[in-house]
């Protein structure tokens, strides 16, 4: 409880036109979009992201996602969510770590939120390097047509969350985010664990 009550939480999920909206204005149609946490270099969080991305953690990324869908239910922003849809990684890079840590945050938020997670809707098609060491152009280049939507039907009508680890530029959530409103009728909104701060 001493180290949850030590983490950088933004409350970004409780205000509308938030700074991660504001990544999305006139790029992506969203309802909503939070993240739970900032991140920096050297601190508790990068060690936590650290755990669960590379050490095989997913204990903790069970914990971490049941502190997010706490938060989400507390506010009308993102309490009638219909489904959680987890971004993502490349099948052979999933192979090679085990898991999608984005899988496992949903995994926790779906036991507090009661609602459905989605693996089969949407995959990524092609293997692209690490975005950590890239501009913002470098970025949108990298991710262009990197994801295709396969059954649209399952979310036609639905209020459906993204979710992902972690926000910088919001890049490779775009581009997600623009295959699954192929589907019709469909309300998104994203949500991450932490985005970069300074």
């Amino acid at each position: 409880m001493h180290c949850i009550a030590g983490m950088p939480e933004t409350n970004f999920h409780i205000y509308a036109n938030n700074p991660i909206e504001k990544i999305f204005w006139g790029r992506l149609p969203l309802v909503s979009a939070t993240a739970q946490y900032y991140f920096t270099k050297e601190s508790l969080m990068q060690h936590l992201m650290h755990e669960l991305k590379y050490k095989g953690n997913k204990e903790l990324g069970l914990q971490m996602g049941r502190l997010m869908g706490n938060d989400l239910q507390q506010t009308h922003r993102f309490c009638h969510v219909d489904a959680l849809i987890p971004l993502p990684l490349f099948p052979a890079k999933e192979k090679r770590r085990g898991y999608n840590q984005a899988t496992i945050l949903c995994e926790g938020m779906a036991q507090v939120m009661s609602v459905k997670i989605l693996t089969d809707v949407v995959v990524r098609t092609k293997y692209t390097e690490t975005q950590t060491k890239k501009g913002r152009m470098e970025r949108w280049q990298n991710m262009e047509g990197k994801f295709e939507i396969l059954k649209p039907q399952k979310i036609q009508g639905k209020h459906v969350l993204l979710v992902d680890d972690v926000v910088t530029t919001g890049a490779t959530l775009e581009a997600c985010g623009h295959e699954l409103i192929v589907a019709n009728d469909i309300k998104l909104s994203i949500a991450t664990l932490c985005c970069a701060s300074g």
